[in-house]
């Protein structure tokens, strides 16, 4: 079994416990939401069309998901500094409230597993953790961004990496 192949399946744990968190937390929000209010988090004041590109969905598709996380009372929106035309997007207090009662539910599952493992399990684990979060973030930070296909007739065989409406599992 390849390594990729190896932690993807124990990488299967850690979501069923981020996604115990987020069901238990969020209940309110979409998976697809809550992606998007932590893309803003991480990068207040960012457009719809980064936004967008980051999410890997159509400018339409994450237009309509702000609109429904306005109407949540998740996201604001403001016209742009240097273009009024331009919208950007802003946490609520809301969801500030609601992302760190999910990062505190998160770790107090986290630290329950942790505690079943050896110290040295726990620190071969965050080293690996940090370098991989490093290093995929380099890749992000260099990597061209995707884009959703948008033909007709059967899409390329890449093609459903990038487009939201395919069905994916994890």
């Amino acid at each position: 079994m390849s390594m990729a192949a190896e932690l993807d399946a124990a990488a299967g744990a850690l979501l069923s416990v981020w996604e115990a968190a987020r069901e238990g937390t969020t209940s309110r929000l979409s998976a697809a939401q809550l992606r998007a209010v932590m893309v803003v988090e991480r990068h207040d004041g960012i457009n719809l069309r980064r936004l967008a590109t980051l999410l890997d969905m159509l400018l339409s598709s994450a237009s309509r998901l702000c609109d429904r996380l306005v109407a949540a009372g998740m996201l604001e929106r403001e016209p742009g500094r240097l273009d009024r035309r331009e919208i950007s997007l802003h946490l609520t207090p809301e969801a500030r409230r609601l992302l760190t009662e999910l990062r505190r539910d998160r770790r107090r599952r986290l630290a329950e597993v942790l505690a079943g493992m050896s110290g040295e399990g726990r620190q071969a684990l965050l080293r690996g953790i940090r370098e991989f979060d490093r290093v995929a973030r380099d890749r992000e930070a260099v990597a061209p961004p995707a884009v959703p296909w948008q033909g007709t007739g059967t899409p390329p065989p890449d093609a459903s990496l990038n487009d939201p409406s395919v069905a994916r599992s994890a």
